[in-house]
Parts: C-alpha cells; structure tokens; sequence
C-alpha cells in the first residue's frame, strides 16, 4: 500500500497554486483535447475537486459521489467532491477540502494531500484542480443529502485501467462532442470526472496495479448505443 501512495506522490504536482496562477495556465486538460478545439477563456471561474483515495485493507479505492437530483446544474451526475473556489480560501487546496468536508463530512486532518493532476477546463468554462488525497481507512464520511444522493468506492486499479475506459459521442449545442466515460457496476463516469482519472492514469503510465500500458492517450471511440448516452440524457455537461 505504501508502494501505490509513494508513487503516487512522485506524479502529482506538489505546489499549491494562486487562483491567479490558474487563470494564467495556457496548456489545460479537457474534452477538447478529444474534440480539437480550444477552450474559450473568456470567462473562467475557479473550482477544486479531491480525488480522495482511500487505504481500504482490500487495495485502495476512490471514492464518487452522485449528486442530488434537485440541484440546478450536474444533477444526478457522478463527481469528485468539491465545488467554487471562494475569495475566503486560502488555495485552491483548502477549496478542495472545505467542499469534502461540507458535502460528505470528511474532516481535513484525515485528508494527506499528495498534490495535484493537471487543471481541467469544462465546456462550462470552468478551470478544476484536482487535488489528489490519501486517507486511511479509518476515515469516516457522512455526505450532505442536500448536495450528494450517495457515496460509492470504485477500486483504483479498476479506474486506472485504461482497458476500462472508452470514448463516447453525442450531441451538445449542436455538435458532436467526443468524452471519456468509466462504466462501474452499472454507473457511468463520465465527462471531466473521467477525464480527470484519464489524466492520473496517463501520469502514471500504467505501470502500477496492473494498468494496461500507454497506447495513445486517446482511447477508442465507441458508439454511444453502448450505453444511455449521459450528455444526451442530462442534456448538460459536466
């Protein structure tokens, strides 16, 4: 286990960036790497999301969230806890604590942050940091019906898995938009969620808990009849 979490720290990012100095990153991740076209940075807004990895005594697991269906935007969807960079935060790290804490009770000390993956701009122009934490298996959650429908663990070798990733299309304002998506036991990751596991397992170049090795970094477009498109579905991406 110690193994997988020192690895882990020798691939993430280990400075905790301004929100100025997100703003000013040129070379994001997102969907459009798999659409071909740039990001409007015209108005971004700032969001932190914890990849929270937790030491279960089987292998580790990430744990997702499904949020509530009631909420205005993403309802329904599967996601990362986190949320809106705050002008009262320290860092984008202490945004990503603050909104685990607040939608599935998980207090900072049991978080051991590790860093971060690349900022990842949404076609809702958002730009997220995904912070990467280590949390023992002791910890203990209780999530915020208000804002989280349920809580589930995927086991990190599975997510990490490139042969458990495809490439989905549907059509989005009129486009046909290409999105990673990581079906689990019925449920569809997808969209930045799954692109953000895309890009932690790109970091670490499959060469821990028995990934598949790098191909091109793309995956493979699949039909989207494979499964109930979830663009199409919420009719919103995340």
């Amino acid at each position: 286990m110690n193994d997988i979490r020192q690895r882990l720290k020798q691939i993430v990012d280990h400075h905790a960036p301004a929100p100025e100095e997100l703003l000013a990153v040129k070379d994001v991740n997102g969907d459009h790497h798999l659409n071909g076209t740039p990001p409007d940075s015209a108005r971004l807004r700032l969001a932190a999301v914890l990849v929270p990895i937790i030491a279960r005594p089987a292998g580790p697991t990430v744990l997702l969230t499904v949020r509530a269906s009631h909420l205005p935007k993403h309802a329904g969807q599967i996601a990362f806890p986190g949320g809106k960079v705050e002008a009262h935060d320290a860092s984008p790290f202490a945004a990503a604590l603050r909104e685990t804490r607040e939608e599935v009770g998980i207090a900072e000390h049991y978080v051991d942050i590790l860093g971060s993956i690349d900022v990842y701009q949404t076609v809702t122009d958002f730009r997220v940091l995904p912070v990467v934490g280590w949390l023992d298996d002791a910890v203990t959650m209780c999530a915020d019906d208000n804002e989280v429908a349920e809580m589930f663990e995927v086991p990190l070798a599975y997510v990490l898995d490139r042969q458990n990733h495809r490439v989905e299309h549907a059509q989005y304002k009129g486009q046909t938009r290409r999105y990673y998506v990581i079906e689990y036991e019925g449920r569809a990751i997808w969209g930045a969620t799954a692109g953000m596991i895309r890009n932690l397992t790109d970091r670490l170049g499959g060469d821990v808990l028995g990934a598949t090795p790098h191909s091109d970094g793309r995956g493979e477009l699949a039909s989207h009849k494979n499964i109930a498109s979830p663009m199409r579905a919420k009719g919103e991406r995340r």
